[in-house]
């Protein structure tokens, strides 16, 4: 598990937004509401959870200083 920084990959977060599986999903309407994901992968969802309260993300941080 990782603790503290997270390391930011422009690569990474452009493919996500432009994935064919992510276009499909949200134009057929198949989004699943939020907090289900420990409805349909429960070690996920936990994984997720503690990954995003013991990391932080640095675009996050500059947003907070600019407001």
């Amino acid at each position: 598990m990782k603790f503290g920084l997270r390391k930011p990959s422009i690569k990474k977060r452009i493919s996500a937004r432009t994935s064919i599986k992510r276009q499909i999903v949200h134009r057929a309407g198949l989004k699943m509401p939020r907090g289900y994901g420990w409805l349909r992968d429960p070690k996920k969802a936990a994984y997720n959870k503690v990954y995003n309260k013991t990391t932080f993300d640095i675009f996050k941080i500059i947003k907070k200083l600019m407001k």
